[in-house]
């Protein structure tokens, strides 16, 4: 990997590199995608392939000028096969895959952005490259209406660059986001292709355990991919995170080398302790529930203390108003 940035900002980029030039090794023999998936990514690639025959000799380029760009947003939950499958793309063009890492660059270049998101066009325009926004809600996300403070102009500005820039690139560009609802709505039109990644089904789980895997990798007779499959259903990612822990567990038991091998327990402890690893994420230091309980506690000991402050209330008014007629009355007998 290489950072081609350095030579368009030499002065502000550092080893957090922004964007990374990654020739791509992945194919799509090496994700297992549901078959809608996998139907809209050929999809997306017969796109790609037709695209000289389209713009060019059927002449729909000379007809339309702009907004020639093929860009697809690859959506849904981290761990699905986003980013493998954009390497697989740029390695089935034969181009190299330009890492767009956007939270990186605004934080690096605050003021900068905008004038950046343009290089980052100008860039994969001289190389040739498939262009690459992960996290892609980050740099697309609504405009917002209410510009009084310059982060948020500037926000704007950088969405309305990114539009810009698609209108007049006509190259590959990739969006991937577990977050489309928050995207311009702008981007709608400029969109080729919408994939959708789903979290895979029991039959595509347990095919991502096996690849997961390599021919030398010592696998016990125990071990039932199927099964796990069936018990878990988790992304592609947390499979290969299980993989790698359960690796490292059989390695790690006494014994010499050559007897080694990873059960199914160690597989099966190993994705528990993924799943408790994602649940330690989603943790906040008040437990929700807890305190949705305690305040409906409460408020379950205050409703009769009101209810018996409103009687009171009410009797101390009715009392006083009475008192007050009272007094009307003999008063107005008293002047009679």
């Amino acid at each position: 990997m290489s950072n081609p940035l350095a030579r368009l900002f030499p002065r502000l980029v550092d080893r957090r590199s922004s964007v990374e030039a990654i020739t791509p090794r992945r194919t799509f023999q090496d994700v297992v995608l549901p078959p809608v998936t996998r139907r809209l990514l050929d999809d997306a690639l017969t796109q790609v392939h037709s695209y000289e025959l389209i713009f060019t000799r059927w002449g729909l380029g000379e007809r339309h000028p702009t907004g020639t760009a093929l860009a697809f947003n690859f959506a849904g939950p981290s761990g699905t096969g986003k980013t493998i499958c954009a390497e697989a793309i740029a390695h089935a063009l034969g181009k190299r895959l330009l890492l767009v890492r956007y939270s990186e660059m605004e934080s690096m270049w605050f003021g900068e952005t905008p004038k950046n998101v343009a290089a980052v066009f100008r860039l994969a325009e001289e190389e040739d490259a498939v262009l690459f926004f992960d996290e892609a809600d980050a740099i697309a996300s609504s405009r917002s209406t209410d510009v009084s403070h310059g982060q948020q102009r500037e926000a704007n500005t950088v969405v309305n660059v990114l539009l810009q820039e698609l209108e007049r690139f006509d190259g590959v560009v990739i969006f991937a986001t577990n977050l489309a609802a928050n995207f311009d709505p702008a981007f709608e039109r400029r969109i080729r292709t919408h994939v959708l990644f789903e979290l895979p089904g029991v039959d595509e789980r347990e095919r991502i355990w096996e690849v997961q895997l390599h021919r030398r990798t010592p696998v016990a007779e125990d071990v039932s991919f199927r099964d796990l499959a069936e018990a878990y259903a988790v992304s592609g990612g947390d499979i290969r995170n299980a993989v790698l822990r359960a690796a490292l567990a059989a390695a790690a038991e006494p014994g010499p080398d050559d007897g080694k091998r990873i059960h199914q327990h160690h597989f099966v402890r190993a994705m528990e302790d993924v799943l408790a690893g994602k649940r330690v994420m989603t943790q906040s230091i008040i437990e929700p529930n807890v305190e949705l309980r305690r305040t409906a506690e409460a408020v379950a000991q205050i409703l009769p203390l009101l209810a018996q402050m409103q009687a009171r209330t009410l009797i101390s008014v009715a009392v006083a108003g009475a008192a007050l007629l009272t007094a009307m009355t003999a008063l107005i007998l008293l002047l009679s």
